[in-house]
């Protein structure tokens, strides 16, 4: 490949046999997985299935030192690649602002693994953790992505990775902070509301990663954001809620509609200006 691979990785082994995250409402297999994979919550909330499972931004991480002789497989070494470009990009727009970007960690598992936001079996697929600052991946998720998601290619795989940084993005500019003390004050309705927010914010932190690839770094190849835009109309929470349960209820949105996540995916590729983020400000989310 010839580009940089980021050494802020781990690998968090196999887990098996632990505690777990129970998704509760018998959402088991590759929908809660695709849904915990793009959202970071917890995929009851977004089939209105919810056994008050609780915060709908819980992320999981691993603390166990990583492993070294552990294959470095393609996807493995493709992901550090995308990680070490975030590093590049959030760097700079943090120095822009004055301010220092510090690199999240990420964690490579299988099974199962144990973090600072709790326990999180291969169902999960990737996700963000605040208490640890990051971001966990089963890379076996992303066949997955292809073969029953329809949302193939490698930039396909970028993108989620790249909303998986802009939570971390979010995280060091006190958006999860804020969301936490919300979480406690609101009803779960009015909550649901903050949470297609915030991400949808990761969304658009995903196509500024995007407009500096092509810009900055001159890597994108023909294809490439169309391959992130079918990704997040896969996954929007209306097309997954007609799927998977028959109907659609707005009311229990947790991430956004499919055109919003394409929208505002689309509106950080084309300005890269952060200041035009601010979905919590938005009186029309598309």
């Amino acid at each position: 490949m010839g580009r940089r691979e980021s050494s802020n990785t781990e690998e968090g082994g196999s887990g098996g046999g632990g505690r777990g995250i129970a998704f509760g409402g018998g959402i088991i297999g590759i929908i809660a997985a695709a849904i915990y994979f793009f959202t970071g919550v917890d995929p009851s909330a977004i089939l209105n299935q919810s056994q008050d499972s609780g915060s709908a931004q819980t992320e999981q991480i691993d603390t166990r030192p990583g492993g070294s002789g552990v294959e470095d497989t393609p996807q493995k070494k493709f992901a550090k690649v995308v990680l070490a470009d975030t590093e590049d990009v959030w760097g700079k727009l943090f120095k822009d602002m004055g301010k220092s970007y510090q690199n999240p960690k990420m964690v490579f598992f299988t099974n199962g693994v144990s973090t600072a936001c709790g326990d999180a079996t291969s169902q999960s697929g990737p996700f963000y953790c605040p208490g640890d600052q990051k971001v966990y991946i089963d890379v076996s998720f992303f066949d997955e992505l292809q073969n029953r998601f329809e949302a193939a290619g490698d930039f396909a795989q970028a993108y989620v990775i790249a909303h998986e940084v802009g939570h971390h993005v979010q995280d060091l500019l006190g958006v999860s902070a804020k969301m936490d003390q919300a979480r406690q004050q609101l009803s779960e309705s009015e909550y649901n509301k903050l949470s297609v927010k915030l991400e949808l914010q990761a969304d658009f932190y995903a196509g500024v990663w995007a407009y500096y690839e092509k810009n900055l770094k001159n890597v994108l190849d023909p294809g490439d954001i169309e391959e992130a835009l079918n990704a997040a109309h896969q996954i929007g929470d209306d097309r997954l809620q007609k799927e998977y349960q028959g109907r659609v209820t707005p009311d229990s949105f947790t991430h956004g509609t499919s055109a919003q996540r394409m929208y505002w995916f689309k509106k950080g590729y084309e300005t890269g200006d952060l200041r035009q983020g601010n979905t919590f400000a938005a009186a029309d989310l598309e």
